[in-house]
């Protein structure tokens, strides 16, 4: 099989950057690991299946005044948004010993946006505009071996058989610290290339979150806002993630380092979360209807063994270009290379926009 442009990872960077090539008419073909597309963002319904009015397990937020990227794509694409709640009182939890504290709220500025129908409204409308013949899932790449026409890309496809791929370039829309312990470079990355790969933090990949469902927002009732801080645990920051379409629900960050979750186990978490929301909210609070738990230190094609040490939020690192004997052949467009929201949706967009005007470019010049 050969294609113009091969991009691996379909998430939102993935997914952004088969639209642009699709629209400039340059052929392309699209690998994504999983059995579904979306990557990181994950939005679910009470059963934790992929739903189009669902619960955000990944990111939830974007902020339009200040990623312009991210705004004009949402606009571009028809997607409503709406703030996250904030009216109302927040909570806070100091002591185990102490009952937990009352506030007043504090409106965010700027206002944290979330998408109607959750974030994976966005892959849902991009995948939609694509031809399908062009994505192919449960194909995750092992090896990519540069060539005189480009590169030729091993990967093992949903069976479990290996096949190639040919590619005059090579779109990689993953996280560079999983990018550099999966796959195999033909020749070598240079050394200076893939330790700074491997030290780039993935965003998501040491958070786990928790969500609790209900049949309706009864903290709004109480003038709580459903916001909450905890120093106690095992949630640290709690918010609420009612969806647009009315459906009930407060989320937390779990605050619990990745080697002692893998300790404690995702039950004992679930329960003591259950048990802190009914602290913090009252009784109601501790008889949800169905609950959801993703830790993302746990998803093999999110995080690796060095993401067990944590760290902080992917910064700006210039990885968008690779240098040495793959430049102008292979470029990242993960979030994590973002030129400027590294680390954020608006980073997969930003990342993606660059590298196919790059290869836009070298197209136009070819020709």
């Amino acid at each position: 099989m050969k294609t113009s442009v091969l991009i691996i990872g379909g998430g939102l960077a993935g997914l952004t950057a088969a639209r642009f090539l699709h629209q400039a008419g340059i052929g392309f073909h699209l690998l994504e690991a999983r059995d579904r597309l979306g990557g990181r963002i994950l939005s679910t319904d009470a059963a934790g299946e992929v739903s189009d009015d669902g619960f955000d397990l990944g990111p939830s937020w974007f902020w339009p005044g200040m990623q312009s990227a991210m705004n004009y794509l949402v606009g571009e694409l028809g997607l409503r948004y709406f703030p996250q709640h904030s009216d109302g009182d927040i909570v806070f939890q100091r002591m185990h010993s102490q009952t937990p504290e009352r506030f007043q709220g504090i409106r965010q500025v700027p206002e944290s946006m979330r998408l109607h129908g959750g974030i994976g409204a966005i892959v849902s409308v991009l995948a939609a505009a694509l031809p399908k013949d062009n994505i192919q899932l449960g194909s995750r790449v092992t090896h990519a071996t540069l060539n005189e026409a480009g590169a030729e890309v091993c990967f093992v496809n949903a069976e479990g058989m290996t096949q190639r791929i040919e590619a005059t370039y090579v779109l990689f829309a993953l996280p560079p610290r999983l990018l550099e312990a999966t796959v195999e470079f033909s020749p070598a990355l240079d050394a200076a290339t893939a330790r700074n790969w491997r030290d780039t933090p993935t965003w998501m990949a040491p958070h786990a979150k928790f969500f609790a469902l209900y049949d309706r927002p009864f903290w709004r009732e109480a003038g709580l806002s459903g916001t909450a801080q905890s120093m106690v645990g095992p949630l640290s920051e709690i918010h609420d993630a009612t969806t647009a379409s009315g459906k009930a629900a407060l989320f937390g960050f779990v605050g619990i380092l990745i080697r002692q979750r893998e300790k404690v186990g995702r039950d004992a978490i679930i329960e003591a979360s259950i048990q802190q929301l009914a602290q913090l909210f009252g009784p109601e609070a501790g008889r949800p209807h169905a609950t959801l738990y993703k830790d993302w230190a746990s998803d093999s094609l999110t995080a690796t063994a060095d993401d067990g040490e944590a760290g902080g939020h992917p910064i700006p690192r210039g990885l968008a270009s690779v240098p040495g004997k793959w430049n102008n052949r292979i470029w990242l467009a993960g979030s994590e290379a973002g030129r400027r929201d590294a680390g954020y949706l608006a980073g997969a967009v930003e990342a993606a926009e660059y590298a196919v005007m790059q290869i836009m470019n070298k197209v136009e010049a070819a020709s």
